[in-house]
């Protein structure tokens, strides 16, 4: 028994030791994994490093961007001429029938201008007026001025017939003379009617003719007393014909107004008693005088 004891007591040393060496063991290995680790094995063969049997390959397609390839093709198409692209003489031809219908359209406006301008029934001018003629046999020449005014009636868009009215007025220099009357006042009236034509009827103005005829009325008066004209050479007072030639020229304002000049051509038959140092003289003057109206001419009515 005190032999077992002895081993008991020898037993518990070793156990002790034994359990130190496995503690200090196991705390190497902790700080030397390394060594610890197994053997390390040798790498395995490379195989893509080994050359391979060379294989045909698809060409890989070549994307390209829509919007570069858009901007090449542009490109391209300003760089060549497109084969449908129109010739010399076919832009001639285009740009030929471009401008016949600019005139088309043009003459079109136009015609509808003429045809609003010149379809009135109606027409009145007025104005001033001046007249170059001689107031008796031996008297010179001189100026009348005076108004005309007159209406007219159209028929169709050139031909209708006219009424006219004149009034001229002047002082005579008629020289010394025993009466001391030297420069006496005269008038004359006229009223005459006839047809009016139109030669030119344009967008901005018109040409037409006038011929007329009448009565003349002269006051011929030496004075204001009453003193008859023939005293100092005066063509007799008296109602008498005229007749008159007019090319009225109207000047378009708009379509129901124009701007008249009319140049004139104006006969009168004027009578006269004269006394002269040699006898009584009478007799009738076919004047041809010369004048012209400036006015206006207002349009209005439709046919």
């Amino acid at each position: 028994m005190h032999c077992s004891k002895s081993l008991g007591y020898l037993a518990y040393p070793l156990l002790i030791l034994s359990l130190v060496a496995a503690l200090s063991m196991q705390a190497q290995t902790t700080d030397n994994p390394q060594q610890s680790a197994p053997p390390a094995q040798s790498p395995a063969p490379d195989t893509e490093s080994q050359p391979t049997p060379l294989q045909p390959t698809q060409p890989t397609p070549l994307t390209r961007d829509p919007l570069s390839q858009a901007q090449q093709e542009q490109g391209n198409s300003n760089s060549q001429p497109q084969a449908n692209y129109p010739n010399e003489q076919e832009r001639i031809r285009l740009a030929r029938e471009a401008q016949e219908r600019v005139r088309a359209r043009r003459a079109a406006r136009t015609a509808a201008t003429v045809k609003d301008t010149y379809s009135h029934k109606y027409e009145i001018y007025f104005g001033y007026s001046y007249l170059r003629m001689r107031p008796g046999h031996f008297l010179q020449h001189g100026n009348e001025y005076g108004w005309n005014a007159g209406m007219t009636r159209l028929f169709t868009p050139k031909f209708g017939v006219s009424a006219d009215l004149r009034g001229y007025y002047k002082s005579v220099f008629v020289g010394n003379n025993p009466y001391s009357l030297n420069q006496p006042f005269i008038s004359n009236y006229s009223a005459m009617v006839g047809p009016q034509y139109y030669v030119r009827q344009r967008k901005n103005y018109a040409i037409s003719g006038q011929v007329l005829a009448g009565v003349t009325h002269n006051l011929f008066n030496a004075d204001s007393a009453g003193h008859p004209g023939n005293l100092v050479g005066l063509y007799d007072n008296g109602t008498r014909f005229t007749a008159a030639a007019v090319v009225p020229v109207d000047i378009n304002l708009g379509p129901g107004l124009a701007l008249r000049i009319a140049p004139d051509y104006n006969l009168t038959t004027w009578g006269y008693n004269l006394t002269t140092p040699t006898g009584p003289v009478s007799g009738t003057d076919f004047q041809h005088n010369l004048g012209f109206t400036l006015g206006l001419n207002y349009r209005y009515g439709r046919q």
